[in-house]
């Protein structure tokens, strides 16, 4: 089917307002001349169009720009890829760009989508660092990409503690990617920013238990992991050139023998202690590991990703991912990306009482809130705080409340959705040029 762009109405018999019309093998999308709604409005006729069973389109006419395209290609995706999309002549730089999301953006969809079956904690961090190192060999230098992957007990052994508890209940063991992108070939080049995933690729809740309603989507608890390989690699293609690396902190959270328990207490490199108080709130068991390595190498910047808790989606829903840090400047750069990349985010907020709300009687730091009323994403952040020394400043956590839709909405197909890859790429680039 040939798919046009018209700013004419939709005549009356297609239904007031209709964004749809047909007419042999040709659809019309009918836009309102605003820009921003427009690209949702495209993205909007995409999924109808799907809805209907049309897989194979061709996109004709002289109105498709770079972001209508982006937005039908958001819109038509699925899961399970069975259609063809034939896109407009761009200029030279616009095909580029265009192709590097579809790129990009699929990589994280597809990973995000797979089955922990198969998408086990080390297959996590290899495919991770292949997909970075085709963007350097495609678009930078091959040899500007190193990585180690560690794994099972070379973990404990090296003092990744909260990867290591977590992970060591299941069959298939954890691993943690570390990733450094150098284009200068400098050993002694300084990082520009360290990338921090949350990368649990099965969340069972271990003895604290999910229900079957909440265990169902869990193969999706690495898409922070997902969500931040993606971006970089998208920031490669978009000509990155100064020094990012990558911590991946990938487990399986399961109940075994061997998992860990309630009242369990981990002590960490940095030497903070702290208490388990749910199996559950394992995610930033694990960051805690990433974010020490990275503040360690003393980055201009440190971003962490994970689909961290229910209450920032309670918050936000699956409409927008949630920000939380103490540096309103970054906050303000961060929002800066997202508008210009016409991506959804929301701040909550995390100030210095938060903690104060995860007292333990027994460690440093208790895993969860530990007060009656808490605020669940601000108390997982001030968990995090602990294991970056100057946590007011150039630190900024991402609960990833948009990263998955479990029902088809207006704009989403069911299953991931990739929104971030842009506007974290643009914030990487945006702070190389300062």
């Amino acid at each position: 089917m040939e798919i046009m762009l018209s700013y004419s109405p939709a005549s009356a018999s297609w239904g007031k307002g209709a964004i749809l019309s047909f007419n042999g093998d040709e659809a019309v999308i009918h836009l309102k001349n605003h820009e921003k709604n427009d690209r949702t409005l495209v993205q909007r006729a995409a999924r109808k169009l799907r809805g209907q069973g049309i897989k194979e389109v061709e996109l004709v006419g002289e109105e498709w720009n770079l972001d209508f395209c982006w937005a039908f290609y958001q819109g038509f995706y699925t899961a399970k890829q069975d259609y063809a999309i034939e896109f407009p002549h761009l200029a030279h730089e616009l095909q580029d760009e265009l192709l590097a999301r579809i790129e990009c953006g699929d990589f994280v969809r597809e990973l995000i989508n797979e089955p922990a079956q198969t998408l086990t904690p080390v297959k996590l961090a290899e495919r991770a660092a292949a997909f970075i190192c085709s963007q350097a060999e495609k678009y930078s230098k091959k040899s500007a990409v190193s990585f180690q992957i560690i794994s099972g007990k070379a973990l404990e052994a090296q003092g990744y503690q909260g990867i290591w508890t977590v992970g060591k209940g299941s069959a298939n063991i954890p691993a943690m990617l570390q990733l450094d992108f150098n284009p200068t070939q400098d050993p002694n080049a300084p990082v520009l920013a360290c990338l921090v995933g949350k990368g649990i690729t099965f969340d069972s809740g271990g003895y604290s238990i999910k229900p079957s309603e909440g265990m169902s989507t869990m193969r999706t608890d690495m898409g922070g992991a997902a969500l931040l390989t993606g971006a970089l690699g998208l920031a490669i293609a978009r000509g990155l050139t100064q020094r990012v690396k990558l911590y991946l902190c990938c487990a399986e959270n399961l109940v075994s023998s061997n998992a860990f328990k309630l009242g369990d207490i981990i002590t960490y490199k940095n030497g903070v202690t702290a208490e388990i108080l749910n199996t559950d709130a394992e995610g930033r068991l694990v960051l805690a590991d990433g974010l020490i390595e990275a503040d360690n190498q003393h980055p201009e910047l440190i971003i962490d990703c994970a689909t961290l808790t229910g209450a920032a989606k309670v918050a936000v829903g699956n409409d927008y991912h949630a920000i939380l840090t103490m540096d309103d400047e970054l906050a303000k750069s961060l929002f800066q990306s997202a508008n210009l990349e016409d991506e959804p985010f929301w701040r909550l907020p995390f100030e210095e009482f938060h903690r104060s709300q995860i007292s333990s009687s027994f460690a440093d730091i208790a895993n969860i809130g530990t007060v009656p009323v808490g605020a669940g994403a601000s108390t997982a952040t001030a968990f995090l705080s602990y294991f970056v020394k100057n946590y007011q400043q150039n630190w900024l956590h991402i609960d990833c409340s948009a990263t998955y839709r479990k029902s088809a909405g207006e704009l989403w197909a069911v299953g991931a959705t990739g929104i971030g890859v842009q506007t974290l790429a643009n914030l990487l680039l945006s702070k190389s040029e300062q």
